[in-house]
């Protein structure tokens, strides 16, 4: 009896991935009224279904995090486009061999941007050691949008110390998949943006961002605007390298024009050094005794 159970469960496994793979594939399967709703890729994808594809994209992630013990997060932004440091210097080093002038200086441009992803691997293997060392309810978990370039040199910094850690992928127009350092059981896939930015907010007890584009501002603003509003508790909030963010954003014009209040400027702090953006964390929350 438990093997036709164990069998039966199977086939039902079985049948939605290969129903799935059917509709991902742009065969438009036949009407099939018979067919169990939850295992009907082409009626979970109707608009009409929006509601319920948004539920259980909530659920899931926040489901497996809990069964394996993530409850307090470290989240990384940044670029996706920097590279390893290694990485960078061969790509540099193939562009001085070749003589092009227009892809050596792309390729400096990639060394020169290779330092955040280095020190962005640091600060994570800093979270990941001290918080392994701590009781269970005291750890914090580096998560990050799981990707390539910052997320990827955050999930490795962990990943290298042998601490879980997570990724909230997104599915895009091109083709991406989770860096190859997330904890594969804590690698997820989100479509909707509204669901994936939740989650990030949902454990979040800090947020580093490091230099990044119109995403790690997008998830930058947000978060100091509901902290500003009182719609979210505050949290430590951390903007690495001084030379970028005074450049791309002056928030004392802001407060000079009155946009913003002098106090705000107090809603983050801005640094060039790994440990003291973990210290700013630990400070926050107590954690250095």
């Amino acid at each position: 009896m438990d093997s036709t159970h164990n069998l039966n469960d199977n086939r039902i496994a079985d049948a939605w991935a290969t129903l799935h793979a059917h509709s991902d594939s742009g065969n438009a399967l036949q009407s099939e009224a018979y067919r169990l709703a939850f295992a009907d890729p082409e009626f979970l994808t109707r608009r009409e279904t929006r509601g319920v594809r948004m539920q259980l994209e909530m659920l899931k992630p926040d489901l497996d995090q809990q069964a394996q013990g993530i409850e307090n997060t470290v989240v990384v932004y940044g670029s996706a486009r920097f590279l390893a440091p290694d990485e960078a210097a061969a790509l540099l080093h193939a562009a001085e061999t070749a003589g092009e002038p227009a892809a050596i200086a792309a390729a400096q441009l990639k060394v020169k941007n290779a330092y955040y992803y280095e020190q962005a691997r640091l600060f994570a293997r800093l979270v990941a050691t001290d918080s392994e060392a701590r009781p269970k309810e005291e750890r914090l978990y580096i998560c990050t949008g799981g990707g390539p370039g910052i997320m990827e040199a955050a999930n490795r910094g962990a990943h290298e110390v042998g601490a879980l850690n997570v990724g909230l992928n997104i599915a895009l127009p091109h083709e991406q998949s989770g860096n190859r350092f997330i904890t594969p059981s804590l690698s997820f896939k989100f479509h909707y943006f509204a669901l994936r930015k939740m989650h990030f907010m949902m454990r979040a007890k800090a947020l580093v961002a490091f230099p990044g584009g119109f995403g790690t501002l997008d998830e930058l603003f947000e978060l100091l605007t509901l902290v500003q509003t009182g719609k979210s508790k505050r949290v430590p909030i951390v903007l690495f390298g001084k030379s970028f963010w005074t450049r791309v954003v002056d928030f004392e014009v802001l407060v000079e024009e009155g946009t913003i209040s002098a106090a705000d400027l107090k809603l983050f702090h801005i640094t060039d050094d790994p440990q003291d953006a973990w210290d700013t964390i630990q400070d926050f929350y107590r954690l250095t005794d």
